[in-house]
């Protein structure tokens, strides 16, 4: 039975014909972007399932996304879009909800598989059909009104912040508040295709090449931007920059609708490159993020409307049938291989290289000039087309010229050291978003971390690295006071060595060198300095009679039993990596004080070790601890040393 016979024809409704059309593709983008392809991944961090993991995860959710878009137009249920619509609005739903339960490597996997193959049949079958929900007037502005709209909510500071729990949630509410309104559209006859402005028919091919390059390079530029915190602070990181990027993505969208109309889909995706292409090679230095951060979502949103549009209404005239198989081939090869592609290549280049640039141009230009050496003319249209990729050509050549060497993580990065090497992975990390490097004079500082910060010293770094804020200790001489062997313990997993501590895992980085390199850096920002003084610290005055009120046993198996204790977890995991077993502190003689030292030298330097730890060892120091709760824990250990050798 085909679609159009199962559809009732509305001649003129009531009130904003086609509200639900706009609503259903504002929901479709807002599922997509802010819950498949970000809150879905920060929910896979926040379950502690490392990053060897992800590929798979992530390789599931595109192969159910291209295998649905092939198979869906070709299943029988494809005579019944609204049927289709719903599967695939509910098959979201539920994927999102599942995500908010308690999920392994392979219950994620299976997640993530749903959230593809519910994703391949929506957004088919609503490409595909979307003129029975937008209605018949103004369908290219309808469009540009609904992406831009999922962008701006996508970029709406309380979502784009929120918990993945929350924007599971949401997502999953606003694909079944769009249910519902579609349910109670009614439902047009299809529509003619709407006119445009292209001089004569252009090869689907062509096209599907054109939206492949498209998405590559801006699924590439995500990723590295949002794997570095230098460009990621430029360009969405506050609510500031959101609402400018979800600003320009709603302007550039209407704009994109009336593009499309008057000069066709050619020259629609031409300025779209233009505009991707140049922020991509603006990436490679940090110091012209502003400018990329406008060119980006202008770029994206060009070419995101056309993606919807030129399915529904801009395809050259072909039956249903083809054309629902077009769509499906243009999501499953433009959207879901080249999102693939363009993340594999963030995560191996970390950068655009310019020559990729200058090729997806060339995938542009040269189906043009070969036109017009075969007609033997040149058209306005094609002018136009060649100036805006001729441009990009000649940013991308200058830039491999003059520009230089990418400071991303990893990019060139075979011939540096550990040490740099480590100092890179630092900063994509985004440990500067809570430690800082600057020993602030005439404070606390000094007698946790070391000595004060050389401002000279800072100047000389590219780029400095005194911090954002400090929510974790200051780590500028952080390797005079943790061994290799403590880092690699906190990274692994921060709660055995710290109590209490809100740092996340990054055991992931063990997969391969980068947690080696991210040690060696750490173990380089060191100064004997450090401990200049520490023989001859003592306790604020009042510290001993405060200690008293306080539980030191309690405090002892917070901080210090995970070592100390024969059944400590970090001993337990990691005796042969020591070098030295922890002493048991209430029966083992303690090699760093005097036999002959009496109970209050001895209490003194039990202190002073719980506060400091020892030079050269794995013992580390608590300098954070106030120093009641450090002479609790030295009375605990004193008394318990006492009883035992009675």
């Amino acid at each position: 039975m085909p679609a159009e016979s199962q559809v009732a024809v509305a001649a003129r409704p009531p009130g904003f014909e086609g509200w639900q059309g706009i609503a259903l593709v504002a929901a479709t983008y807002v599922y997509f972007l802010i819950f498949a392809q970000f809150g879905f991944l920060k929910r896979l961090n926040e379950l502690g399932i490392n990053e060897a993991r992800l590929p798979a995860i992530m390789a599931a959710m595109a192969l159910g996304g291209i295998g649905m878009s092939l198979i869906a137009p070709r299943s029988s249920l494809w005579n019944y879009p609204s049927w289709r619509l719903q599967a695939g609005l509910i098959g979201c739903v539920l994927a999102a909800v599942c995500s908010l339960f308690p999920l392994n490597a392979m219950t994620a996997l299976v997640v993530a598989l749903a959230i593809g193959l519910s994703l391949g049949l929506l957004t088919v079958t609503l490409v595909a059909n979307l003129s029975l929900w937008i209605g018949f007037r103004k369908p290219l502005f309808k469009i540009g009104l609904g992406t831009g709209l999922g962008y701006l909510v996508c970029n709406f500071p309380p979502l784009f912040t929120a918990s993945p729990r929350a924007i599971a949630l949401l997502s999953a509410v606003g694909c079944v508040i769009t249910l519902i309104a579609a349910n109670r559209s009614p439902m047009f006859r299809a529509i003619p295709k709407a006119p445009t402005a292209e001089s004569g028919p252009i090869s689907f091919v062509l096209v599907l090449t054109w939206f492949t390059a498209l998405v590559w390079l801006d699924s590439a530029a995500f990723f590295i931007i949002q794997n570095s915190p230098i460009l990621k602070a430029g360009t969405w990181q506050g609510d500031l920059h959101l609402w400018r990027t979800g600003a320009l993505h709603l302007a550039a969208a209407l704009v994109t609708a009336w593009l499309l109309a008057r000069r066709g889909i050619s020259i629609t995706l031409a300025v779209a490159l233009a505009a991707l292409g140049v922020a991509c090679l603006l990436l490679l230095d940090p110091a012209r993020i502003s400018l990329a951060a406008v060119l980006y979502p202008l770029g994206v949103s060009l070419y995101s409307v056309a993606l919807v549009a030129y399915p529904s209404f801009l395809m050259p005239a072909a039956s249903q049938a083809v054309r629902a198989r077009r769509a499906g081939y243009l999501y499953a090869l433009a959207g879901w291989i080249g999102s693939a592609m363009g993340i594999g290549m963030g995560r191996n280049l970390h950068y655009v290289p310019p020559a990729f640039v200058a090729l997806a141009a060339a995938l542009f230009i040269v189906p043009w000039l070969w036109d017009a050496v075969a007609t033997g003319r040149l058209s306005k249209s094609v002018q136009i087309q060649a100036l805006a990729v001729l441009g990009v050509l000649s940013i991308a050549f200058a830039i491999t010229l003059i520009a230089r060497p990418p400071i991303h993580p990893f990019a060139n990065s075979v011939a540096l050291t550990p040490i740099e090497r480590g100092r890179r992975i630092y900063i994509a990390e985004g440990c500067i978003n809570c430690h800082s490097q600057y020993v602030r004079p005439n404070t606390a500082d000094v007698t946790m971390w070391g000595p004060v910060t050389s401002l000279d010293a800072i100047h000389r770094q590219r780029p400095p690295l005194i911090g954002n804020r400090r929510q974790g200790p200051d780590l500028s001489q952080v390797g005079a006071r943790r061994s290799p062997l403590w880092l690699r313990i906190h990274f692994m997993n921060p709660r055995d060595v710290s109590y209490g501590s809100i740092m996340p895992r990054f055991d992931y980085l063990f997969s391969d060198s980068r947690g080696g390199d991210l040690i060696a850096y750490l173990g380089s920002l060191s100064d004997s300095g450090h401990w200049n003084g520490v023989a001859n610290w003592q306790a604020a005055p009042g510290a001993q009679s405060g200690a008293a009120a306080l539980d030191g046993s309690k405090l002892f198996a917070e901080h210090c039993a995970t070592c100390h204790a024969s059944d400590g977890v970090v001993r337990r995991k990691w005796s042969s990596s020591f070098r030295r077993i922890p002493p048991d502190l209430f029966r083992d003689r303690l090699q760093h004080a005097s036999a002959q030292a009496t109970p209050n030298e001895m209490h003194a330097e039990i202190a002073r070790i719980a506060k400091f730890g020892i030079q050269g060892t794995d013992m580390p120091g608590h300098e954070y601890l106030p120093d009641d709760q450090i002479e609790a824990i030295a009375d605990y250990i004193a008394r318990q040393r006492q009883e035992m050798h009675r």
